[in-house]
């Protein structure tokens, strides 16, 4: 079995037989409304983290990890402008370091690019990640109105993660499902979530 990088969701991890493959570039999509923007501050708990930011500022982004429940380690921040957020972002991936978490959030702005230059920049991100033993997780903002190449991402990911969220007049309920998983054997069931301060794992139906 190739190595795997833990997610810091004990659940998650066993569910993935460890967590995810060294090496691999995440989709993770949620809809903008969700309190799901909290699994990427768990998922910078295990390793140290390399926050690449497309729409808030470094101290926002900064403000927000102190003021979480998580008790994740500070990350590098560094911020993608919107006339050049490839280049920015290959700069900065390339510096990542053996064993990283890199996060980009979200990942939109790049994929609103040119195709042929997103399409490189993933290959190239997916040889470091793989290089260095690294993960990379794109934040990718469910709508309506989702960027054109929102298929290349989901096609070139190594894992797709889906957040979904059913509301109820009485009840909020959050599940999410991985039906891609290079490496490994996708999730046949979904896993629900309980979003608060933490994300924590819903035992009372489906896991154990």
């Amino acid at each position: 079995m190739a190595e795997r990088l833990p997610t810091g969701i004990d659940v998650l991890d066993r569910e993935l037989d460890g967590g995810f493959p060294a090496g691999s570039v995440v989709a993770y999509q949620d809809p903008p409304a969700s309190q799901g923007e909290l699994l990427l501050y768990e998922l910078s708990i295990p390793r140290p983290t390399y926050y690449l930011t497309a729409d808030r500022t470094e101290s926002a982004v900064a403000d927000a990890f102190e003021s979480s429940a998580v008790p994740a380690n500070a990350p590098e921040l560094t911020f993608l402008p919107e006339g050049a957020p490839l280049d920015t972002g290959r700069r900065a991936f390339r510096n990542v370091p053996e064993g990283s978490t890199l996060i980009i959030d979200p990942a939109d702005a790049l994929e609103r690019t040119e195709r042929s230059r997103y399409q490189t920049f993933l290959s190239e991100l997916q040889n470091h990640m793989r290089n260095t033993n690294s993960v990379a997780i794109l934040h990718c903002l469910k709508s309506d109105h989702s960027p054109e190449l929102r298929d290349t991402t989901e096609h070139m990911a190594d894992v797709v993660i889906d957040l979904r969220q059913t509301v109820t007049a009485s009840d909020v309920e959050t599940r999410i499902s991985i039906p891609k998983l290079r490496g490994g054997r996708a999730l046949s069931e979904t896993i629900k979530l309980n979003l608060g301060d933490r994300v924590r794992i819903d035992t009372s139906r489906d896991i154990a």
